[in-house]
């Protein structure tokens, strides 16, 4: 949905892609870019091939890489080269994963080869089809690469999503919640829906904070 914005704010003249860089997050190993069910192929579909960003500005993991471990220091070394990570869209899985950084990864891991946990690999079933070859690896960003990013906006939606949430604003600092590495970070957005909040302590208090931070933006001309 938010890829669908994008386009029609392009189409609409309010936003141009033709000095982005872009790094996606990952990418299942075993996949082509041309595979269908690559987040190559998903992102030319759903955005690069809508808008006017230069392809070869465009990066994702290589998922049919030879040597993925090399792939991965190579990936690190584009992000550095091109000075970081300015904005860092994230999702966020039911166990609280972001990118394919399952829990239990390391708070400061650099992108490398993960193995999918059993949760993720039955959410992410429904895209394949009952013979088609699933991989259970990827290669992925980690936690400490999307730390260093210098603003990070997670959008999540769903009762489904409500616990890893709680986990990730509320909980505590811990692997076994891989998101909650973000309180780390000074500049989070989290976009998120009733439903993914239903699980939060105090809403009313969040809303009152993000009324009052509106209104000081407002008064300093930086709505």
């Amino acid at each position: 949905a938010l890829y669908k914005e994008l386009i029609a704010a392009y189409k609409n003249a309010q936003v141009s892609f033709k000095q982005v860089n872009s790094f996606n997050l990952d990418e299942y190993l075993g996949l082509s870019g041309t595979h269908p069910q690559s987040y190559r192929y998903f992102m030319n579909q759903q955005l690069f091939d809508h808008v006017d960003i230069d392809k070869t500005k465009t990066a994702v993991p290589p998922g049919d890489a030879e040597d993925p471990f090399a792939a991965c220091e190579l990936y690190e070394k584009d992000i550095k080269q091109k000075g970081g990570i300015d904005i860092q869209l994230l999702g966020i899985g039911r166990n609280g994963h972001i990118g394919f950084n399952e829990p239990s990864s390391s708070l400061k891991s650099r992108t490398r080869v993960k193995t999918l946990t059993r949760a993720t690999i039955d959410d992410n079933a429904r895209f394949f089809g009952p013979d088609e070859y699933q991989p259970h690896l990827s290669i992925t960003m980690g936690i400490g690469t999307i730390l260093e990013s210098k603003k990070v906006v997670l959008l999540a939606t769903g009762e489904n999503k409500a616990e890893a949430i709680k986990a990730t604003v509320e909980g505590p600092l811990t692997a076994a919640c891989p998101a909650s590495a973000l309180q780390f970070h000074e500049q989070v957005v989290l976009v998120i829906d009733e439903g993914a909040a239903s699980q939060l302590t105090d809403v009313d208090f969040y809303k009152h904070i993000e009324k009052e931070n509106q209104k000081l933006l407002e008064r300093l001309g930086r709505a």
